[in-house]
């Protein structure tokens, strides 16, 4: 073995660990909020949060000397991106509220699917077979999950391919901010856009006037403020802590080793959903919540390993 392929065997040793760890950090904050949803609103959860996380993401800005790339042309840009992306972890939070957390990981994982098939069109890039070839086995195994017409259905799990969606969407909308903006000014707008959504849903909600228990996502949603417990107030802060590290450190787990080596770790996440899932609220996946994410990961492994042939 010569003297330079060494570090790059290291650079994938430590770039496969760190994004399995980072997965595991992210699943983490999932199972924390899935925890305060039966008691406090998204949108205290969020407000609160994000404000923490957003002070942390100043230090980022000062650490990176980007105080002066705040604004420019594609300030905007960024702004529309951190809304959509808003949006993709409001939907993924409510649905967790009433779905198991394997289930809604699981689901969520059909996002490289919505940015193969309606992103990259889009963004006028040639969608070949295997893509949709990939997309079709990711709707059967939602399909499989889900179960519609069998009377298990979760109205939930619409909010989960919404979240998606929404990711998928702000997937596509990173491309074209290239690599020449800093990561600590994109996490700031997008910190911004978050903290945005958290108080305008608590104007909206906060004092409890449009209430509604009927179904858990909708009680998360509409619920009013209360005061927090201390305990409870400091797993709302340590999420904006979590938050605040989680971009850095998915940045620097993609820059040990090519994203065809490390994207496929990130399915570690449905490993995590399941056994936190147990460990904290007793949900054991059933055999259609297993096949189904199978079926979604294999699909999805299987347009990252020919796209990666293509691209070779």
């Amino acid at each position: 073995m010569s003297s330079t392929q060494a570090p790059r065997l290291d650079n994938r040793l430590v770039g496969g660990l760190t994004i399995c760890a980072t997965v595991g950090v992210a699943s983490s904050t999932d199972a924390l909020v899935k925890l305060l949803s039966g008691g406090y609103p998204i949108h205290q959860v969020n407000t609160v949060r994000c404000a923490v996380a957003l002070v942390l993401t100043l230090g980022f800005l000062m650490y990176q000397r980007a105080w002066g790339e705040l604004i420019g042309e594609k300030t905007g840009f960024m702004l529309v991106r951190g809304f959509v992306l808003a949006m993709g972890n409001l939907t993924f939070f409510l649905s967790i509220a009433a779905m198991p957390l394997a289930d809604a990981a699981a689901i969520y994982f059909t996002m490289p699917f919505f940015v193969a098939g309606v992103v990259a069109p889009f963004l006028g890039e040639r969608v070949r077979l295997h893509r949709w070839l990939a997309i079709a086995g990711g709707f059967v195994g939602v399909v499989i999950m889900t179960r519609p017409g069998q009377g298990v259905f979760e109205p939930a799990a619409l909010l989960a391919l919404a979240s998606a969606f929404f990711y998928a969407v702000g997937q596509g909308m990173a491309r074209p901010l290239g690599h020449q903006i800093k990561t600590s000014v994109t996490a700031f707008w997008q910190g911004v856009m978050y903290l945005a959504v958290g108080v305008l849903l608590a104007l909206v909600f906060g004092t409890g006037a449009f209430d509604s228990e009927a179904h858990a996502s909708l009680g998360f949603l509409t619920r009013a403020w209360i005061m927090p417990t201390a305990f409870d107030l400091s797993i709302m802060v340590a999420l904006g802590f979590i938050g605040a590290l989680l971009m850095p450190l998915f940045v620097h787990a993609y820059r040990m080793a090519e994203a065809s080596f490390i994207a496929p770790f990130e399915y570690t996440a449905m490993f995590w959903a399941v056994i936190m899932g147990v460990l904290m609220f007793d949900e054991y996946p059933d055999l259609y919540t297993l096949g189904g994410g199978a079926v979604v990961v294999a699909a999805g492994l299987f347009m990252l390993r020919m796209d990666h042939k293509f691209r070779a």
